[in-house]
């Protein structure tokens, strides 16, 4: 028997907790992206160029974490507040994952190399490098690849966990 309770629970009480995760993950969404912007404008203001190509290259990467882990955390939280029983769910993500992670080495073979490769500031947007496979200017990096346009104008995508030596002629000394 569904009592007058009840139903203003559903009616109204779930439909405002889910308005409230969706507002709080799109004010926080929006006060990270402004940090940092904040935060590279800092960088880019108060140092080299090298420092502020890094930090153009840490900007596209800090973004895409920050807004696949609100969003993330944003949906399930809905998906709790509608009924869905997180449990499995996050049980059989947990599996899947293994599965993905198996079948698809590559993808996590380019993540963790391209993670190093931030780490040790080996290059950045705007550099000129030898990567082996594409020499140019680097006009893009993420975790899984690095974009170079070479003298002739082709775009190269290069899988990060293809990189097995780099020669950066924009770090000489």
């Amino acid at each position: 028997m569904i009592t007058a309770i009840t139903l203003g629970h559903r009616i109204i009480d779930r439909p405002l907790r889910i308005a409230v995760i969706v507002v709080v993950a799109v004010g926080l969404h929006l006060f990270v992206r402004g940090a940092i912007k904040r935060f590279v404008a800092k960088v880019r203001s108060a140092s080299t160029t090298r420092a502020a190509q890094r930090a153009a290259t840490l900007t596209l990467v800090l973004r895409s974490i920050a807004t696949t882990a609100i969003w993330t955390t944003a949906l399930l939280l809905v998906l709790g507040e509608v009924g869905v029983n997180l449990g499995p769910l996050l049980a059989g993500a947990g599996i899947v994952g293994i599965a993905v992670g198996f079948g698809a080495q590559w993808l996590v073979k380019d993540f963790l190399a391209g993670v190093f490769m931030l780490i040790e500031d080996q290059y950045g947007v705007g550099d000129e490098v030898d990567l082996g496979v594409a020499v140019g200017r680097v006009n893009a990096v993420t975790l899984r690849t690095t974009q170079v346009r070479d003298e002739q104008g082709t775009l190269w995508h290069v899988p990060n966990g293809e990189i097995r030596r780099v020669g950066n002629f924009s770090q000489r000394k």
